[in-house]
C-alpha cells in the first residue's frame, strides 16, 4: 500500500474511534456542554470520514488503492 494510501485507512481508523468516543461521552454526560462536545466530535468526525471516503475513492479509479 502507498504511504499516501496508509495515511487515508489510518485516517478512516481515526474516525471510527471519534465516533465510539462521541457514543460513549454522550451517554456518560452529565451537563450540556458535554453533549455539544460530543455532538462536536461526532459532525467532525463525519465530516472527516467523507472527505477521506473521498479520496479514497480518488484512488481507486487511479488504480493507486491496493
Amino acid at each position: 500500500m502507498k504511504p499516501c494510501d496508509e495515511s487515508i485507512k489510518e485516517t478512516l481508523d481515526l474516525v471510527e474511534n471519534m465516533l465510539d468516543l462521541a457514543d460513549r461521552g454522550d451517554a456518560v454526560r452529565e451537563d450540556t456542554g458535554c453533549g455539544v462536545l460530543y455532538g462536536v466530535l461526532r459532525d467532525s468526525a463525519l465530516k472527516i470520514r467523507q472527505l477521506a471516503e473521498n479520496e479514497k475513492m480518488a484512488h481507486i479509479k487511479k488504480g493507486w488503492w491496493k
